[in-house]
């Protein structure tokens, strides 16, 4: 397993992402199966992984109870726990944190993250306090280092960053974001101050494990042992600005599969790093909606449609055109379907990618 030091110790360059932990069922809020979770966790803790990442509003709160449950079992100076405050869940940041470390059954959380800093809300967390309360919590030795994750603008991001001396600081960092999207300035203003990058999406939600037969071609042709996930994680620590490279896993292969990426040093070519760029470019022109799966829309949703497996059968539709739409949408697991979506706006305004979901339904609406 790759490691790279971070102050005075040593992180594993993969970290595990617990906000897509395999479930007992596919329907939205089913309950984490513990079993194979747990299966997971140990193959990474073997393999030498030493970074968890979860958040108070992951799996509506289980991931945290999951880790705190799971992890028990290990010495608590062979792991690192990260997790996140967000004040769109609950103001009451101080109820919020000693929940937590109840949750986690632990007198201390090594990364702690003020949450999803977008454009309306950093001033939000300016204002509330919570930025003074968690430093002192990190000097009375509850939090180790204290940081922030980032879906705001790169100028919004530099204002949050010079608020005070973070220790680290989370952003989704991945080649296409980063060619088509704000990542590479985000990466840069990061960069200028210094801050450690720890990664969220480098594979975009799963969206760069699975590209089209043209472009994956064109990939295996240059590794064929490579899978099309790697690529993008590969390329992502080529970055000298990241620390570590989280993978929000929901299987043993996929762990398995990270774990081959990670132990494996051979760096990304010229050639690789430009037939990538080359690849994507041509990806790009068939990506409508870059939706990640993180499921912050779905909460809100007054009709309950599971919006992110509606999507990802549009980006399907978009891409291999209309054979078979009907079923497609027909087979995923929602209590509303895009018919019922009554255009509040509430799934948009909690979208990171700010993508127009009451529009893409209306037209999944008409398809079906």
């Amino acid at each position: 397993m790759e490691t790279k030091s971070y102050k005075t110790i040593t992180l594993s360059r993969l970290g595990m992402g617990n906000m897509r932990l395999p479930t007992e069922g596919d329907a939205p809020g089913a309950p984490i199966d513990y079993a194979r979770a747990s299966e997971m966790i140990d193959k990474l803790m073997k393999s030498g992984v030493n970074y968890y990442d979860t958040a108070y509003v992951y799996h509506s709160g289980e991931s945290e109870k999951f880790l705190g449950d799971t992890m028990k079992k290990y010495p608590r100076d062979s792991y690192c726990l990260a997790t996140k405050y967000f004040i769109q869940a609950d103001p009451d940041y101080k109820k919020v944190f000693e929940e937590q470390l109840a949750r986690l059954q632990t007198d201390h959380i090594d990364f702690y993250l003020i949450h999803g800093i977008f454009d309306t809300t950093y001033q939000q967390y300016i204002d509330s306090g919570c930025i003074e309360y968690f430093a002192e919590q990190k000097r009375l030795g509850k939090i180790r280092y204290l940081g922030f994750s980032s879906h705001a603008k790169p100028e919004h991001l530099a204002t949050f960053a010079d608020y005070r001396d973070w220790d680290f600081a989370q952003i989704q960092l991945n080649y296409f974001d980063w060619f088509y999207g704000t990542a590479k300035a985000e990466y840069e203003e990061l960069q200028k101050r210094n801050i450690p990058i720890m990664v969220m999406e480098p594979v975009r939600g799963g969206r760069l494990a699975s590209l089209t037969p043209e472009t994956e071609a064109r990939l295996k042709a240059a590794h064929s042992d490579w899978s099309i996930a790697s690529w993008a994680l590969r390329w992502v620590r080529t970055l000298p600005q990241v620390q570590v490279v989280l993978s929000g896993m929901s299987t043993l292969s996929q762990v398995e599969d990270n774990l081959a990426t990670f132990s494996d040093l051979t760096p990304l070519s010229d050639a690789d790093k430009q037939l990538l760029e080359t690849v994507c470019e041509q990806f790009h022109t068939q990506v409508r909606v870059p939706c990640t799966a993180c499921r912050y829309c779905c909460d809100g949703c007054p009709v309950k449609i599971n919006i992110p497996e509606f999507l990802k059968v549009y980006n399907r539709y978009k891409v291999d055109g209309p054979r078979g739409i009907k079923e497609a949408i027909a087979a995923v697991q929602s209590e509303g379907t895009p018919a019922d979506c009554i255009a509040c706006g509430s799934c948009t305004g909690h979208c990171p990618q700010s993508i127009d979901v009451p529009t893409v339904m209306a037209e999944m609406a008409g398809l079906m």
